[in-house]
């Protein structure tokens, strides 16, 4: 395997060939959100596994490619699936579509996700747009080489772009529909919570909890990235009666949702052209 930098390059260049957009915008579409990539005019479709050293999704719901293209009018980078930490793959790997992205010249990412509910207010098939996080991923972090003068790192405690959220919640508002803002929880997974953990995270402030998005925005925001999010409410628990859980009905009830995410995704990128 060779350096991280020298991954990048190729995987650059690989993207390159195949599509020489310079996309402004960037796109990560989580479990059941891929549909989203349907409102894109595609010139290009790349598979990871075209791109050297990139990992492959193994999770369901993730097509596994980069959709290039324009949505809006403008020209974007979309990856229809992402990585996850519990499929095994390390913080290099997860960051490494980011680094591409950022190479391309994106400066401003929208995420998605699908999520648990732990707000009691949330429904099915909900939308939350992320004001903050909790981070319980317990990793090793990757530290960044802008340092303070204490030096400990630079770290953005609220990445999420405020202007971004402030428009997103407007725009929901003239369409009529449910735009939550909270807090996002970020657990390694992959297995569901338990009654005493959706206990504990609603204490400490979650709306949601899910098992991917921390890692991506921490890094994004130490590359300058404005950054949007968006959480699609799959379920919502009650400790007290807690039902299983399946991948499909998670997909399914995502569905539900794209077609709301895709419009705020789109009101975003016309009010910033």
């Amino acid at each position: 395997m060779g350096s991280p930098n020298h991954q990048l390059d190729a995987a650059v260049e690989a993207v390159s060939r195949q599509w020489p957009g310079h996309p402004r915008f960037g796109i990560i579409l989580g479990t059941g959100a891929g549909e989203v990539a349907n409102n894109i005019d595609v010139e290009s479709a790349i598979a990871y596994s075209d791109i050297p050293g990139f990992p492959v999704s193994t999770v369901i719901g993730h097509k596994g490619q980069f959709v290039c293209g324009r949505l809006a009018g403008q020209p974007v980078i979309a990856m229809q699936g992402r990585f996850h930490l519990y499929e095994g793959y390390s913080d290099d790997q997860v960051r490494l579509p980011l680094a591409l992205m950022h190479a391309l010249g994106v400066e401003v990412l929208f995420i998605s996700n699908a999520a648990g509910g732990i707000n009691p207010r949330f429904s099915s098939g909900d939308l939350m747009v992320l004001v903050s996080h909790l981070d319980l991923m317990f990793r090793a972090w990757h530290v960044p080489e802008v340092r303070t003068e204490c030096d400990r790192p630079l770290v953005r405690a609220d990445a999420y772009d405020r202007e971004l959220i402030d428009n997103a919640m407007r725009h929901a508002r003239r369409e009529g529909f449910v735009l939550h803002p909270g807090v996002y929880a970020g657990l390694p997974g992959p297995n569901y919570e338990t009654r005493a953990e959706y206990r504990f995270l609603r204490r400490v402030g979650s709306d949601v909890v899910g098992m991917s998005t921390v890692p991506e925005v921490v890094f994004a925001a130490q590359l300058g990235m404005r950054i949007l999010a968006f959480s699609i409410v799959a379920n919502v628990a009650n400790p007290d009666v807690l039902e299983p859980t399946s991948g499909s009905e998670v997909v399914k009830a995502a569905a539900v949702a794209a077609p709301r995410l895709c419009s705020l995704v789109v009101n975003a990128i016309e009010s910033m052209s």
